[in-house]
């Protein structure tokens, strides 16, 4: 099984995904860290895969090498700032929200990586262009063709979902990680496992100009 995990800020709580290689099994919204983690010890999945940076830009810098790479790469990425912007802004709450996360599930031996549905999305799909977000996501969800998937869902509950997917893929080598980001390697037919092509690793891949 594999766990997605949509951060928010506290009031909002995370969404989670599980999932096996073919069905949506629970997909829960508004939990607190507390209830992320309880849920996955429940399950004890292969991977977690959150939505949120697991780490700052370095110091000084506006963002991560990972993100400047996927942006030219696959699609537009908020930027993480150095610890000293991220920690001294609202704004960010969210982010602390993630390392939190992170922290715990490391403290107690799970393996989570970091992933980022919109490009999740635009590796199965194309780029959304003149879709709206949601229109473009629920298409991306009847493809993926999970059982027990809601006709209905919201923004977060979808990306989620795609969370766990590429957490699905990831086990089966099926990414590529620019920086701690890890992507699906490209096709919706990856993300129902009827391919099986290697995991790239773009660490040190050269990184875009600022």
């Amino acid at each position: 099984m594999w766990v997605g995990v949509d951060v928010g800020a506290k009031r909002k709580g995370f969404d989670v995904a599980l999932i096996d290689d073919r069905r949506l099994l629970a997909l829960r919204g508004g939990l607190t860290r507390e209830g992320v983690i309880e849920l996955v010890q429940g399950a004890r999945p292969a991977v977690v895969a959150i939505d949120s940076p697991r780490s700052c830009a370095r110091d000084g810098a506006r963002a991560r090498d990972g993100e400047r790479r996927l942006n030219k790469a696959i699609c537009g990425i908020r930027w993480t700032p150095d610890a000293r912007h991220v920690h001294a802004s609202s704004y960010y709450g969210w982010i602390v929200e993630g390392f939190g996360l992170f922290e715990a599930l490391a403290s107690r031996g799970i393996e989570a990586i970091e992933v980022f549905p919109t490009a999740s999305w635009t590796r199965w799909l194309g780029k959304r262009a003149s879709q709206t977000r949601s229109s473009w996501s629920s298409e991306g969800l009847r493809i993926l063709g999970l059982e027990g998937a809601p006709i209905r869902c919201n923004q977060d509950q979808r990306d989620a979902i795609a969370a766990a997917v590429t957490a699905r893929l990831h086990t089966n080598g099926r990414t590529e990680m620019f920086g701690e980001i890890v992507v699906p390697l490209s096709s919706t037919r990856d993300a129902l496992g009827n391919f099986s092509s290697p995991r790239r690793d773009l660490d040190n891949a050269p990184m875009a100009a600022p």
